[in-house]
């Protein structure tokens, strides 16, 4: 006698022909190597968006964007609503832990080269939606419309400012005006909810399919190996992955009820601004550095010098692929692994220089 799950799943397989999909995934091996680890952090990633998006959703149940309106419906969330706080603080963690997923699994791409043809269009889309995940950090750091996003924003669109030509039209956009106002909260409300969302969500589809329809890439001295190992896609690869996923979700649950997240003082336009303000982690390296340049160098300002050196950085960073030739004739590179060594080394020591500041 047939159960009722297996009653329903055979429902849904007459109308969407689910087996096929599941003889397909039956079918997908992953290749087990001692670098397997890294595969994981793209789908901890993909994890930790989802969470973002479920609790993001139940926060804009009560948010409330405006001026007067977003510090007071933040407040009420968090001690009016049942579990308000938690869903918040899961929120905000989730934010970071994202970054930080993103940025490992960046990493390990870059350096076991696996953007190397015929991936490169899957590693921009997947740079794309990095630089999409910092505008979800900017642009959702101001909407409890706080003392300390009000000044970190007002600091972050300053520097925006200073690119050449482009700078203060793209600043204005930004801020919806001059000045940091309750037109800029509007615009980051819908920056945050729905472009962003939106773009990420096309990103992701593409970068999944391409991922799907590749496979998994091997590290150049693995795939020199004559046995090769691998595993079932399907279950074995999708119940680590799912092992890892619950572990993740235990370490949000323990930061987001031991280390809740403050709301701080409400943002006022004519007050000073705090001392020692700074922005989140994942900007600090940048912001440290900026500090660093002298004010003039030659004829150029030292602070339009570094935003110039760091878009230029990330736009060598993203075409990799394509400079790269070595690696996408099968040859190691020692070059880009150097490049990419003091990349990680320098952005953890500016980032605890200015952590520590």
């Amino acid at each position: 006698m047939k159960t009722l799950l297996q009653r329903i799943y055979l429902w849904i397989d007459e109308r969407v022909e689910l087996q096929g999909l599941v003889e397909y995934m039956g079918k997908k091996y992953v290749p087990v190597h001692r670098h397997s680890i890294w595969y994981y952090f793209g789908g901890v990633s993909l994890f930790l968006f989802i969470i973002q998006v479920v609790t993001g959703i139940l926060l804009l149940l009560y948010y409330k964007s405006g001026e007067e309106l977003a510090f007071e419906s933040i407040n009420f969330i968090m001690s009016k609503v049942q579990f308000g706080w938690l869903i918040r603080s899961i929120h905000s963690w989730t934010a970071n832990l994202f970054i930080l997923s993103a940025m490992i699994h960046m990493f390990s791409v870059y350096f076991e080269k696996a953007y190397r043809k015929p991936r490169e269009i899957t590693w921009v889309t997947g740079m794309f939606m990095f630089f999409l995940a910092l505008g979800f950090g900017f642009s959702g750091y101001l909407l409890p419309w706080n003392e300390l996003a009000f000044f970190a924003t007002k600091v972050g669109t300053d520097i925006a400012g200073v690119v050449p030509i482009i700078g203060r039209p793209l600043m204005i956009f930004l801020r919806g005006g001059d000045e940091v106002t309750g037109a800029t909260l509007s615009r980051f409300f819908g920056f945050h909810v729905a472009v962003l969302p939106g773009l990420f969500t096309v990103f992701l589809s593409i970068h999944l399919l391409l991922v799907q329809r590749q496979g998994m890439s091997e590290p150049l001295d693995i795939k020199k190996e004559t046995e090769q190992k691998t595993m079932p896609f399907f279950p074995n690869f999708i119940l680590r992955d799912l092992t890892l996923w619950l572990l993740v979700l235990n370490l949000l649950a323990i930061l987001a009820v031991f280390f809740p997240w403050e709301l701080g003082k409400k943002a006022e336009a004519f007050a000073s601004a705090p001392a020692g303000i700074k922005p989140e982690w994942y900007f600090l390296y940048m912001f440290q550095t900026l500090k660093y340049i002298p004010g003039k160098l030659w004829f150029l300002d030292g602070e339009i010098l570094g935003v110039l050196l760091f878009g230029i950085a990330g736009f060598l960073w993203t075409m990799v692929p394509f400079w790269d030739r070595k690696s996408s004739r099968g040859e190691q590179n020692r070059f880009v692994n150097y490049i990419g060594l003091f990349i990680v080394i320098y952005i953890i020591i500016f980032t605890i220089i200015g952590w520590l500041a």
